[in-house]
């Protein structure tokens, strides 16, 4: 299949490190692959009863490694239980990460994805970051290939729905202490997903934290490990108690912006200098490099119409800016949403209100952050022809 190579457009990322015990072992091999299909297939289910996570299609990816014989022969098998020790590393010290992508329909019947190279890398960085092994991300994706063709009539037509992929790797060696793990196993399930909102496009409140921190540079943020979300939990939690319904995680004494939610962070403002600039937080390793956040920023700048820049900037600022209307969108993104508009930020007690759409006073985004997500989903369904949208032979 004729994947892309990755390319990191506007990202400076150095590449992982390989993992400290890496040897001339087995690497995973597409042409390998094993096929068991099920004999029970389940019943679909219907797109208005969709709910996001929640359905699972009738297989799923497995494939074992160990660390003194590399990757076994990976399979396509019924969706089914997966049996550990409960002395499994990945049940105390978090050996665990994954990745979110989504497998299309065209109005053709194709079968397409978005950028899956990138997901793949950034998969092997996340990888490397805990320890876990290093794979080709080329035969992976040709695996999901053959895995999307036998699951095919799980991806559901029509535009804003999608069969979402979640390739995790987790340790599986038996044993406690805490050092790196010498087996591993990498799955991968798909699941029949609508619109990740089940109010649609709509905007949302966030509540401004400082209390609680998610991530810090050269800490793993920057890694889409399974260890950075369960702390997010709490805090959720709290700001959903209080009407608000995603927190906008803030970091250091001048409360600098990085994350909204499990989302980046894009602000289009007048900035200080009077110009028209759409902002978002710079991967500085307390980031997620996310594959939504890149396309944005490279559509963005092919348009030509705005500055566009990955810089530093604090809640204050953004308070100031909104108190003296140069604030005109605010918007989180990310695989699960594509853009998420944001209305209110609370922060020290003020609402802030951030603008919609002036000239439609019942629109939930602004024009910008609609035309984002238009033309986002124009490529991932294959209505405009792009590289980006990969077509599964």
């Amino acid at each position: 299949m004729p994947f892309l190579r990755a390319r990191f457009l506007g990202q400076r990322l150095a590449q992982p490190a390989k993992r400290w015990n890496s040897t001339a072992t087995a690497g995973l091999k597409a042409d390998l692959l094993r096929v068991t299909k099920t004999e029970n297939p389940k019943a679909l289910v219907a797109n208005k009863d969709l709910i996001f996570g929640r359905t699972f299609s009738d297989h799923m990816i497995t494939a074992e490694w160990a660390e003194n014989k590399g990757w076994d022969a990976p399979e396509v098998r019924p969706y089914d239980k997966i049996c550990l020790d409960p002395s499994a590393v990945v049940f105390h010290y978090a050996s665990e990460c994954f990745e979110g992508m989504k497998a299309y329909k065209d109005k053709q019947g194709k079968i397409r994805l978005f950028r899956p190279d990138m997901n793949m890398a950034r998969m092997n960085r996340s990888t490397a970051r805990i320890a876990l092994p290093q794979f080709d991300g080329d035969e992976l994706l040709k695996v999901i290939g053959e895995y999307l063709k036998i699951d095919k009539r799980w991806i559901p037509e029509g535009r804003g729905y999608s069969l979402y992929l979640r390739p995790t790797m987790i340790g599986t060696q038996e044993s406690l202490g805490v050092a790196a793990s010498n087996r591993a196993m990498l799955f991968v399930i798909g699941s029949p997903v609508g619109p990740y909102y089940p109010t649609g496009f709509s905007a949302v409140s966030l509540k401004a934290t400082n209390e609680y921190v998610r991530a810090w540079p050269r800490g793993t943020g920057d890694s889409k490990i399974g260890g950075n979300y369960a702390p997010g939990l709490l805090p959720q939690l709290l700001a959903s108690k209080q009407g608000y319904q995603q927190n906008l995680w803030l970091f250091g004494e001048n409360d600098q912006l990085t994350e909204v939610g499990a989302m980046n962070l894009f602000v289009l403002w007048k900035n200080e200098q009077g110009e028209t600039e759409l902002a978002t937080p710079p991967l500085d390793g307390s980031i997620l490099p996310g594959v939504t956040r890149d396309s944005i920023l490279s559509l963005a700048r092919s348009w030509g119409e705005f500055k566009v820049t990955e810089r530093y900037m604090n809640m204050p600022q953004l308070r100031d800016a909104v108190r003296e209307k140069r604030v005109l969108e605010v918007f989180g993104a990310g695989t699960a949403c594509i853009v998420t508009p944001v209305k209110t930020i609370e922060y020290n007690g003020e609402d802030l209100h951030i603008p919609l759409d002036p000239s439609d006073p019942t629109a939930q985004a602004g024009p910008i952050t609609k035309r984002v997500n238009d033309t986002m989903m124009d490529i991932q369904y294959g209505e405009i022809e792009h590289p980006w949208s990969v077509v599964v032979n």
